[in-house]
């Protein structure tokens, strides 16, 4: 019998490819690889990660699609009714990058607010004591109110380990957030928050709805020496209107890990601003995480075999 056969559009895993290799014919082409249409007018099933688009355009060139897998959490480039509508399966790795998600948050944290310096020489008396004196924090993280926009897996965990730093938590979520996964967050009105948050992280889905959440009317609610944090969605800012509140605001910064689009062109707006920290979406980007986000192929191989998903999309 002929094995399925699934098109890797992205990176995976080595061990993670390799298990789904044993089972499936899997190639691996690019969604800009001139083999590319050919493979998918074959595919069984269609593996992606951050950068593929999988819409209806897609499906149609795809006659014989019956799962597609995404390594990773986010289904925004994911058309999931589209697919289903053509009894497409999609499933995904909901929890895969949440500790490092939650971790890098933290490092953008201390890289704003706890500057340091590593010696590569000797320096004289004088100057270090200069430097320790230009270095002094204003604030530890432990005086800080951290404000957590959107209690979900990320958003729930950074709260567990701001709490462990001493920080208090407020949180707002749209939905109704069962008392055991409030992480020792105060669930408070999106206004109250914004009033009262020191630093701000985002961590809500890029639904139509949010697009641009994080306006001018929004940025007005804030601190003028507010942190703001972003490792959602490039598309949640309005870029603009953050460039406008940073250079109005030089006591406040921004760290931004992901961008819209990305990458991003030498015209962005915030590219020229002292306290705004642009990094290239590396949240994610540890050994682990992708090999926890690689191991979609099990789900895809379920799908393929007649089995039930585990993690099907919503």
């Amino acid at each position: 019998m002929n094995r399925p056969l699934v098109a890797q559009a992205e990176e995976l895993d080595a061990e993670a490819a390799a298990w789904l290799a044993e089972r499936c014919e899997l190639v691996h082409a690019s969604a800009d690889d001139p083999a590319f249409p050919g493979l998918l007018a074959q595919a069984h099933g269609l593996i992606v990660r951050t950068y593929t688009h999988v819409h209806q355009p897609l499906l149609d060139r795809a006659p014989h699609l019956r799962v597609v897998g995404r390594a990773g959490v986010g289904l925004d480039r994911i058309d999931v009714a589209a697919c289903r509508a053509r009894n497409v399966e999609v499933v995904h790795t909901p929890d895969a990058n949440s500790s490092a998600v939650a971790e890098f948050v933290f490092a953008l944290l201390f890289d704003c607010t706890r500057p340091r310096l590593f010696l590569d020489r000797a320096i004289p008396d004088a100057e270090w004591h200069e430097t320790r004196a230009q270095l002094e924090a204003p604030n530890q993280v432990c005086q800080l109110r951290l404000g957590v926009l959107g209690l979900g897996r990320i958003g729930s965990r950074v709260a567990h380990i701001a709490r462990a730093f001493g920080m208090e938590v407020l949180a707002h979520d749209l939905r109704s957030i069962p008392e055991a996964q409030l992480a020792g967050a105060t669930m408070v009105p999106l206004g109250t928050l914004l009033a009262r948050a020191d630093v701000l992280t985002i961590h809500i889905d890029p639904r139509p709805d949010n697009h641009r959440f994080v306006s001018h009317d929004f940025l007005r609610q804030l601190k003028p020496h507010v942190l703001i944090i972003n490792t959602s969605r490039g598309i949640i800012i309005d870029h603009s209107a953050l460039a406008d509140f940073l250079a109005r605001n030089p006591r406040s910064q921004a760290a931004l890990d992901v961008h819209d689009p990305e990458p991003f062109p030498s015209s962005h707006p915030l590219l020229k601003l002292p306290n705004a920290h642009l990094s290239p979406h590396i949240a994610a980007a540890t050994a682990l995480a992708h090999s926890n986000m690689s191991w979609v192929v099990r789900d895809v191989w379920r799908i393929l075999n007649g089995e039930t998903p585990e993690f099907a999309a919503p």
